[in-house]
């Protein structure tokens, strides 16, 4: 009897082990997803450098992308986007919002566009602590896993303009809840974009100026890549890769005072006009420039989508895209193909 009593013990003893062990294991997803939006919201401020790879193009393309968020009345972002080949401290582009607007800055052409628009909000963005965490919140069909180290969200993304990225796998640290990696998939599951989070400061501090436009210009103005534009007189003219069917009819190139412009007239079932313009001397002051459109990446840059035009500059040239017959998908699919050399 007192055998069987042991035994008895013995397998209540084992159960609450297996109990507890079970207990301790991973969480559910509503407590995930709870506990990442909470660790977001008690945040002040943070900065974070991640590198973000694209496959949406002829080759793949890798950029250094530098996020610094700060919470305010009106919450401040600064995005340093910089690709291969660019001079080390280079930002490249930067995307500044703060209680002025959102702008778009180029400071080795010491060029500042300013955008109407609710940005980062109306669109998904790999790059974004917050954008991430809405995409989870917002999906109430989005599946749940976890590794070792990471609980991952397969969502849907919020890519309005662009139905090819429909969706997305984020990766979250399983100690911190902070977002580790992103790969963003197309139809297919095949992933075009990659974020890898390389460093997430959740403490940061700011300087008074850290979001002053004038001074962020100032204070990036490289001088190699204003050397390597006024070095490059001549325009090397591109061509559409992607014509939608549309065939090249017409084109004009005009001589300007400080450079040259070519305009591309294109005819078929979508007709579009195409300008391409380069100047040679870079402007003494950074004076805003209004944009009206929705802030978009287009091919190595940023550029402003409309209901009929898409334009941006890349490389010191200005690129404007017309059309009354094309969706804004279409704009944005024939301008992410401008990598071709115009056929003879």
């Amino acid at each position: 009897m007192k055998k069987k009593w042991n035994l008895y013990v013995l397998f209540i003893a084992c159960s609450a082990i297996l109990m507890l062990v079970a207990g301790c294991g991973d969480k559910s997803q509503d407590a995930v997803v709870k506990k990442i939006d909470q660790t977001l919201a008690d945040l002040d401020g943070y900065k974070a450098a991640a590198e973000m790879t694209m496959n949406t193009g002829k080759e793949e393309r890798s950029y250094q992308v530098d996020v610094w968020y700060k919470k305010d009345e009106e919450d401040f972002y600064r995005v340093g986007l910089a690709g291969e080949g660019e001079e080390e401290g280079d930002e490249g582009q930067v995307i500044l919002k703060n209680k002025e607007g959102v702008f778009v800055l180029t400071p080795s052409l010491n060029k500042s566009f300013k955008f109407q628009t609710d940005w980062p909000g109306n669109n998904s963005q790999p790059y974004l602590y917050q954008s991430l965490v809405n995409d989870v919140l917002s999906d109430k069909e989005a599946t749940f896993s976890a590794t070792d180290d990471h609980y991952v969200f397969a969502t849907k993304t919020n890519y309005q303009n662009n139905t090819q990225l429909p969706y997305q796998e984020v990766y979250f640290d399983k100690k911190t809840y902070a977002p580790i990696a992103v790969k963003v998939l197309d139809k297919d599951k095949n992933v075009l974009i990659e974020v890898a989070f390389e460093h997430l400061d959740m403490k940061p501090s700011f300087a008074k100026d850290d979001f002053n436009r004038d001074v962020i210009l100032e204070e990036t103005l490289a001088e190699a890549s204003v050397s390597n534009v006024e070095e490059q007189k001549e325009l090397a003219v591109t061509f559409p890769l992607e014509t939608l069917g549309a065939e090249l009819v017409e084109k004009e190139e005009v001589a300007l005072e400080d450079g040259e412009r070519v305009i591309m007239t294109f005819k078929g079932e979508r007709n579009f006009t195409f300008i391409q313009e380069k100047q040679n001397a870079l402007p003494t002051s950074a004076a805003v420039e209004e944009v009206q459109g929705e802030l978009v990446q287009v091919g190595d840059t940023l550029g402003a989508l409309s209901e009929n035009t898409v334009e941006w500059t890349d490389s010191g040239v200005n690129y404007y895209l017309a059309s009354d017959d094309m969706t804004m998908e279409e704009l944005l699919e024939v301008a992410t193909t401008m990598d071709g050399k115009e056929a003879k």
